[in-house]
């Protein structure tokens, strides 16, 4: 912003002396006022305007400090959250999906309320698909943590890109650049490093993370093109998708994990357990609404910067917290995936770029 360097001479006050050391009178200092007054009351007012915009300023970049910082905090914690569930309480996981999936009901319809957004009318059989892979994604997700290393599951996470790139390929006739497929290579290459040398290797965990890596890739493929056609944003979708996928699985659970009785949803559960699977439940919620506060607040080079910062934290956490083991092969690999996936955010915000630069000539 740019700053006013002009000095403005301070006005006396009545009764004091001028800078010849001649003492002003009350009523002369207040006609020297009225013969100003014009002049005077633009320059407040200029002051008082640039005072307002640097108030305004600070407070925006004090709430995106403070969405950046939440949305830290929640997609951290709730990794290593529902980590320590699985591990220390053996709560069930599409369970404690459910539950994640209610809580994201509740807060959005708080959140309706507080005219954080408006919801909008929707057919709800244009979202039903959307709201099965929703839940298909997360709970196949959290499957994956469940059984996997945090550093597997992570790495796995990676191949999110991949698969969408090849899915618009292939059903969407969309190109990329060469630059793009090759960055493509030491991401997929380091994700099977990973799993190769991993000492906990663990079949039924990598089934679980290439199923969730598919439908979290068509789930985000749809969501996209939802979006653009139905014009609604991501919350206005996620309202109504919250609910369907919690009563999709609602009918699953059943059939796959006990209601009642030890390791069922209602099963005598200590207190410390409930409440750490309903806090996590809360944490869910905010990465959800941080996410879509920060897309519409900042810049996709803050975006994915700060998305490879939680990364690396994510990793680093789970080998620190939960001991564990990481050989130099997997560590190879998941040097070879971040690598990866710097260059193709680096190469895909310069192309971003280019076609804005273009788009902004006459």
């Amino acid at each position: 912003m740019d700053q006013d360097w002009r000095v403005d001479r301070p006005e006396r006050p009545p009764g004091t002396t001028s800078d010849f050391g001649h003492v002003w009178p009350e009523h002369q200092v207040n006609l020297g006022k009225t013969r100003r007054g014009g002049a005077e009351s633009k320059d407040d007012q200029d002051s008082s305007m640039m005072d307002a915009r640097e108030l305004l300023q600070l407070s925006a970049n004090q709430r995106i400090i403070g969405g950046l910082l939440v949305n830290l905090l929640s997609s951290i914690c709730i990794v290593f959250i529902n980590k320590w569930i699985y591990v220390h309480y053996g709560f069930p996981s599409m369970s404690l999906t459910l539950i994640h999936f209610v809580v994201t009901c509740l807060g959005l319809y708080i959140c309706q309320k507080m005219d954080i957004f408006s919801p909008k009318s929707l057919p709800l059989s244009q979202i039903v698909w959307l709201a099965l892979s929703f839940c298909g994604f997360v709970a196949f997700t959290n499957l994956s943590l469940q059984n996997n290393s945090i550093g597997t599951y992570q790495l796995a996470k990676a191949m999110t890109t991949p698969v969408i790139i090849l899915i618009q390929t292939t059903y969407y006739r969309k190109t990329f650049s060469t630059k793009i497929k090759l960055t493509l290579v030491p991401i997929t290459l380091g994700v099977i490093l990973n799993l190769y040398y991993d000492v906990r290797f663990n079949a039924l965990g990598t089934v679980f993370a290439t199923l969730g890596v598919l439908v979290t890739s068509l789930y985000q493929v749809w969501v996209g093109a939802k979006q653009h056609e139905l014009q609604v944003n991501s919350m206005q979708l996620l309202y109504y998708q919250a609910p369907l996928s919690s009563g999709f699985l609602l009918c699953v659970v059943p059939f796959f994990e006990p209601l009642t009785g030890d390791g069922g949803i209602f099963g005598p559960w200590s207190l410390p357990a409930l409440l750490t699977v309903f806090f996590s439940g809360l944490v869910a919620f905010l990465v959800n609404l941080s996410i879509y506060w920060i897309i519409g607040n900042t810049s996709a080079v803050t975006y994915n910067i700060f998305g490879h910062f939680k990364f690396c934290i994510t990793l680093i956490g789970g080998y620190v917290l939960f001991q564990e083991p990481l050989s130099l092969n997997q560590a190879m690999g998941i040097l070879c995936t971040v690598v990866g996936i710097l260059s193709y955010t680096h190469i895909k915000l310069v192309e971003q770029q280019g076609k804005s630069c273009l788009a902004q000539r006459p």
